[in-house]
């Protein structure tokens, strides 16, 4: 019973990122999205930054050094322009 309980949690735990990999995708296209009508450009910023963040958690999972160097130098850059953002509207 015990070793069912521990493949099952270890199953889900395993599929975490496959669900993390898809919700930072759609939140990053969303980001995209309103990117390219210009009209919402703090709106971009939270959600390309919300999306790369999410990446760099599965890249991590994933120990892919590639993917980690990406998204957290993009991570990084996002970050300092919601800082700049949140600086200019106080």
């Amino acid at each position: 019973m015990m070793s069912f309980l521990k493949t099952k949690i270890k199953k889900v735990i395993k599929n975490i990122d496959w669900y993390l990999k898809w919700v930072a995708s759609i939140i990053l296209i969303l980001g995209i999205c309103f990117r390219s009508t210009q009209q919402f450009p703090a709106l971009d910023l939270m959600l390309s930054f919300a999306g790369c963040f999410l990446w760099t958690i599965v890249s991590l999972m994933w120990k892919d050094r590639a993917m980690i160097v990406l998204n957290v130098v993009a991570t990084f850059v996002l970050a300092m322009g919601v800082v700049k953002l949140i600086g200019e509207a106080v």
